[in-house]
């Protein structure tokens, strides 16, 4: 798994630009500059292009050594290919996907058409967009355990769905297929597969798409036809041969199929995308995949392996739990397959036969994966010196095999040239062939990847490794206090024009190869510049043979560098869908990372090639040291925290804290654009920064004009050496997982509220997750106190006129159980206890219940029914009406209740169109002398859009038994 996503072009022979090791003053050439440039690397491998290295500095245990040299095998035996699409992350089957990367060696790619920015967030108070990079980073994190490539969607998850009408109208059908189709032209899979089968059985609007629009690009990615836009750079029609989905997941009874999103029956008809058929009762289970299977290389099964995996997407569970050792199987449906995969199957129709747990190979489907095979992509009739060629190397791997794994090393390694030295030679033949275009293209691809194969087999056997990083002014080596050297303690990210140093550490363990070169890759397209010659980090040279040697490059960043951000932006929360700054970019993970380090050995005359993104060294106490691809930042920064807020209700000025970003020493000033007739007080404030790192707040009081409805904006500027810089960046992330920065202006956004809130209110809050219901809190004039676990379990609770249980804080906040019998006695004694929406059953004064994470209305502008306008909920201090619920942005709300004892009074009535009203949305009760209230309505999703009557809401909710001394505080 050394090298990732190699996405087909036709331009074979163009490779990405390099900086080679002799020679000064050299440029980093960009990408369309290289294709004269490569034909200078005098190696067998200059035509071959560059694949994207990983951006992870340290793989897995599965991938190191002997594990991964078992692996490589695998791969290099097999054609096997496969993209697996759906419309999340998490909702992949991570163990099919091990099962075949990892058992079988297949190439495998996974498709997300959302990155999951519509979910909840269990780590951090990150939504939207920024826990979209969150759920990216961790379904990369993933894909390492799964073995797999990954491509994204520029659909943006909205949140839940109830019909899959609903997600196509957000989106566009033709959006989604567009997607997939060049998923399936770039990535060339044998088969595709699904988790979804289209049908309402998937239990989300959204999964259904993904469902549908898998098997419609299987059809569609082979008509040039169908977005001929795409047929451009090389790129050329593909079929697939196969195309299946995991069975339905809801059981199918009597009563027909269920629908989980809606709660309701329906009969069991599934509709075939790729025929135009309707399947009635359970599709037939075609495949039974071993998922379960127990590696004895790697040690554990494939579903041990893949849960791990899983478990790096901590922002939806907080983590998982490690999979026992023990069978486990995933069925699987065949929806379609081409006349030419279907020719000599044994049958094609009935059931799966006992032996069917090859998606390639099985009772309906024959599909070519061996070497020789790939001689069908020069058409009917192949030349003889290609498919002798593909024999000839399928052979000799078979017969080299028994001395690489058992002899090993130097011997192993040996076994293997000659076989290399035979793909070497064919994909030269190739290019130099007569063959038509497409064949060509089509050849070297996979080719290409069976080269990069063998080259981690080498890097395996002769003990090959690369890593390189931002190193210190010296260039030197990183201290170890007697324990080892290590990477040097970097920035993170260098600025535009910026000179730094890089050092490229290789390891040559048992001094077999021969180092040819060291180079490095821009691959962003500025000019970056090296005066440096590669020389080495320590006072003599070492031999080109040596265990370890180093490389250190001098480097300036290009003044026009752009910052390494997300290439995938969209104006606000409401369009369903990204904009794409870049269209070479579509479908990647991020934009590419700004340097690579790539270095070339020789071994018994063949050529070996390692690559790495160029990584820094960070360090956080505990988890101690760890490594992050360099990034490109602004020299300057600057930020509004937060980014909305009410204007203040008693009328005194409204505090706007700026913070400046600064890579160097610099100073400057900072001053506020404001709407008319506003004023700020200062008018700009100085700062002074001695190095590198952020300001203090900056904060400006600032008193607006006479304002009406509607909201206003407020910009930052900060102006340094007569440049204005008006932008800043976030790290997104939490600890463990990898950081990516967004960069939004710096603006806040504001809005004057008609509320009142009870005076003289002490709040205790519980925080959540993905909370930020104290900082609206706070903008209706009173500062919450945030409850410790020791406070809860031990303080007295009376001193707080109401605690505020936060969001899904009984899911992530262990001790409120045990504090629950003191929350009790606290309301009987006279306080207010007010809990936020939660997503599973949860103590209570009284009994309640909800159906698994509750009834969801997704539906914004539904109507919501006052049951009793003259509750004291709905009159103080604010008269709450329906229009209070005009305005919403995602959905009215989840976790609403199913039961609740007689005790409680329900207030509300919602429903989505279709769906039982809904009254376990808001309920409340009076035990002895205090208020309980229960809110499932997604409150803390309209806050940050200044939502008018959630604020005015949130007052009355808050002032609840405190009536007698309320205070208008406009």
């Amino acid at each position: 798994m050394f090298f990732h996503l190699r996405i087909h072009k036709a331009a074979v022979g163009v490779a990405l630009a390099v900086l080679l090791v002799a020679g000064a003053s050299l440029l980093l050439l960009s990408a369309q500059q290289s294709a004269t440039l490569s034909s200078s690397l005098d190696s067998e491998l200059s035509a071959v292009p560059l694949p994207e290295p990983s951006a992870y500095a340290l793989p897995l245990p599965e991938d190191r050594g002997q594990a991964d040299l078992e692996q490589t095998l695998k791969r290099l035996g097999t054609t096997a290919s496969v993209l697996f699409i759906d419309a999340h992350p998490d909702d992949e089957d991570g163990a099919l996907l091990t099962y075949l990367t990892r058992g079988l060696g297949a190439r495998a790619t996974l498709m997300s058409l959302t990155r999951g920015e519509g979910g909840l967030n269990a780590m951090s108070a990150e939504s939207y967009d920024a826990l979209g990079l969150i759920r990216t980073n961790e379904l990369l994190r993933a894909g390492e355990a799964y073995g797999v490539d990954q491509l994204w969607g520029t659909e943006a998850d909205f949140g839940f769905s109830k019909t899959q009408e609903e997600a196509f109208t957000s989106w566009g059908h033709e959006r989604v297929l567009f997607d997939a189709v060049l998923a399936v032209r770039q990535t060339r899979p044998q088969v595709i597969i699904a988790t979804f089968v289209g049908g309402i059985t998937d239990g989300h609007g959204q999964h259904q798409v993904s469902g549908e629009i898998a098997q419609e690009a299987f059809k569609a990615a082979a008509d040039p036809k169908v977005f001929p836009e795409q047929l451009k750079d090389g790129l050329q029609p593909w079929q697939a041969q196969a195309v299946y989905s995991r069975t339905p997941f809801a059981a199918i009874t009597d009563q027909g199929m269920f629908d989980s999103a809606t709660g309701k029956y329906a009969p069991a008809k599934f509709h075939n995308y790729v025929t135009g058929d309707w399947i009635e009762g359970h599709p037939s289970t075609d495949v039974v995949i071993p998922e379960g299977t127990w590696d004895p290389a790697l040690g554990r099964t494939y579903a041990q392996i893949s849960r791990e995996g899983w478990g790096e997407q901590k922002s939806q569970y907080g983590g998982a739990s490690p999979q026992l050792s023990e069978p486990a199987s995933a069925a699987y449906h065949l929806w379609g397959a081409t006349p030419m995969a279907a020719t000599g199957a044994a049958a094609v129709d009935g059931a799966s036969s006992s032996n069917d747990t090859s998606l390639f190979n099985n009772h309906k489907v024959k599909i070519d994966t061996s070497l020789e095979g790939l001689a069908s992509l020069a058409g009917a009739n192949p030349p003889a010196w290609l498919t002798d060629g593909l024999r000839q190397i399928q052979m000799g791997l078979a017969a080299a095999t028994p001395d690489i794994v058992n002899k090993g090393g130097v011997a192993g390694a040996h076994a293997l040239v000659p076989v290399y030295r035979q793909a070497l030679d064919l994909y030269s033949k190739v290019q130099s062939s007569n063959l038509s275009f497409d064949a060509k293209a089509e050849l070297s691809f996979e080719l290409a990847n069976k080269i990069d194969e063998f080259q981690s087999a080498f890097k395996d056997l002769l003990g090959l490794d690369l890593i390189a990083f931002r190193t210190g002014s010296g260039g030197g080596r990183g201290g170890g206090g007697g324990r080892g050297g290590t990477a040097d303690e970097t920035p993170p990210s260098v600025a535009p024009g910026q000179v730094f140093n890089v050092r490229a550490h290789i390891a040559n363990s048992l001094g077999a190869t021969d180092l040819s070169r060291v180079w490095l890759v821009n691959a962003v397209g500025s000019q970056w510049k090296s005066d440096a010659t590669g020389a080495t980090a320590a006072a003599a040279a070492p031999a080109n043979s040596a265990p370890a040697s180093d490389r250190v490059f001098h480097v300036q960043v290009a003044d026009d560098a752009q910052p390494t951000a997300p290439f995938f932006t969209r104006p606000n929360t409401e369009q369903a869908f990204y904009d794409i700054s870049n269209p070479q970019w579509r479908l990647r993970s991020f934009a590419p990372w700004p340097l690579e380090a790539w270095a070339e050995f020789t071994f018994e005359g063949v050529p070996i090639r390692l690559g790495q993104i160029v990584q820094t060294l960070q360090h956080a106490t505990g988890p101690g040291g760890f490594y992050e691809p360099l990034v490109v930042t602004p020299s300057i920064g600057v930020r509004i925290d937060p980014e909305a807020s009410i204007l203040p209700l008693d009328g005194s000025a409204l505090p706007v804290k700026v913070t400046v970003q600064a890579q160097a020493a610099a100073e400057g000033t900072v001053a506020l654009k404001l709407p008319e007739g506003w004023r700020s007080n200062p008018a700009q404030i100085d700062f002074h920064l001695k190095g590198a790192g952020n300001t203090e707040p900056l904060v400006f009081s600032v008193t607006p004009a006479k304002v009406g409805a509607g909201s206003y904006d407020l910009q930052a500027v900060a102006t340094v050496a007569g440049h204005s810089y008006q932008t800043g960046w976030q790290r997104i992330g939490y600890p463990g997982l990898r950081p990516y920065n967004q960069y939004r202006l710096a603006k806040l956004e504001t809005r004057k509220i008609d509320v009142k809130v009870a005076t003289g209110l002490r709040v205790g809050y519980v925080m959540g997750t993905g909370d930020t219901v104290p900082e609206a809190i706070e903008a209706l004039g009173v500062t919450p106190h945030l409850l410790s676990s020791q406070e809860l379990t031990a303080s007295d609770l009376s001193q707080w006129s109401v605690i505020v249980i936060g969001v899904r804080a009984y899911n992530n906040r262990p001790e409120l159980n045990a504090a629950q019998p003191r929350l009790d006695q606290y309301v009987q004694n006279g306080g207010t206890l007010l809990v936020l929406y939660q997503t599973n059953n949860f103590p209570a004064p009284l009994a309640l219940t909800m159906k698994g994470i509750g009834e969801r209305v997704v539906d914004e502008h539904t109507p919501v029914k006052l049951l009793d306008p003259s509750n004291a909920l709905f009159t103080s201090p604010n008269r709450i009406t329906p229009a209070d619920f005009d305005g919403w942005f995602e959905e009215r709300g989840h976790g609403f209740l199913d039961t609740w004892d007689p005790g409680y009074t329900a207030l509300t009535e919602t429903a989505d169109p279709g769906q039982e009203p809904q009254r376990g949305g808001l309920i409340v009760t009076h035990p002895g002398k205090g208020t309980y209230i229960y809110v499932a309505y997604a409150l803390h999703r309209q806050f940050p859009e200044l939502v008018p009557g959630t604020y005015r809401l949130l007052a009355n909710l808050l002032s609840a038994g405190h009536a007698a001394t309320t205070g208008n505080r406009e």
